[in-house]
């Protein structure tokens, strides 16, 4: 049995993110739509809290022997399981909430889902993955439940998102460019940053910024996110200066 999605009874902060969730279509939110067939369904948690500070949202660290996506901030979530359910059903939800429990340590019972965002594609590790939106209505203590899968677990406020000052376009060793985010002394890019600057921007609260501003990420992490060892030479800075 799946856990029901609940739109009412949000902080009025969040219904904008909401609003949005149920108009955004998949190429308004990546251009990397999932394949008609194949690919490996999996979800994330996107999960909005409020603390003295104000909003926030909860990210974990990959851990850097990972096989894959390693050493990135994140959502937490993961690969749907059977026990899951219908990945065209309750599948994705159950998954999200599960994997967050897994990773963090959460308690799922302190979590309003308010919407789902349409399927999205990571071809690097041809992930089909379904972002779930959540309102931590009775946060829960979190952190780090095995450091193999997980280095550590953090909150960010939105406040910090959405400042201009903390954003930039980062271009990989590939040639290719995409959002990023400089917060919480993490540097936050690929698919998690994708979708965060794209739930910005529908829901209105980004804020003008510097699109012209690009910073390099290193061979380095370039490397630990593909699981290509071979390419790591030194855990040194993830980010260069770059134009």
């Amino acid at each position: 049995m799946g856990v029901a999605v609940e739109r009412e009874g949000l902080p009025g902060w969040l219904q904008p993110v909401r609003d949005a969730a149920e108009r955004v279509e998949p190429q308004q939110l990546s251009r990397f739509l999932p394949p008609p067939v194949g690919g490996r369904r999996s979800a994330v948690l996107m999960l909005f809290g409020e603390q003295a500070e104000g909003p926030d949202l909860l990210l974990i660290e990959r851990a850097r022997s990972l096989r894959s996506h390693a050493g990135q901030p994140s959502f937490p979530g993961g690969a749907l399981d059977p026990e899951d359910g219908d990945p065209s059903g309750p599948g994705p939800v159950n998954a999200a909430l599960r994997e967050a429990q897994e990773e963090t340590g959460l308690d799922p019972a302190g979590i309003q889902v308010f919407g789902v965002l349409p399927d999205l594609y990571i071809p690097v590790s041809d992930f089909v993955v379904t972002p779930v939106l959540g309102w931590w209505r009775s946060p829960s203590p979190v952190g780090p439940v095995d450091p193999a899968e997980v280095a550590s677990v953090f909150r960010v406020p939105v406040a910090d998102l959405t400042d201009p000052a903390n954003r930039a376009r980062l271009r990989h060793p590939s040639g290719f460019t995409g959002p990023a985010f400089l917060v919480a002394g993490q540097v936050v890019w690929g698919f998690t940053a994708g979708v965060i600057d794209r739930v910005l921007h529908y829901s209105g609260l980004e804020r003008p910024w510097d699109h012209s501003r690009v910073v390099r990420l290193s061979e380095d992490a370039f490397g630990l996110a593909l699981g290509e060892p071979d390419r790591v030479q030194d855990p040194g800075p993830e980010l260069t200066p770059g134009g």
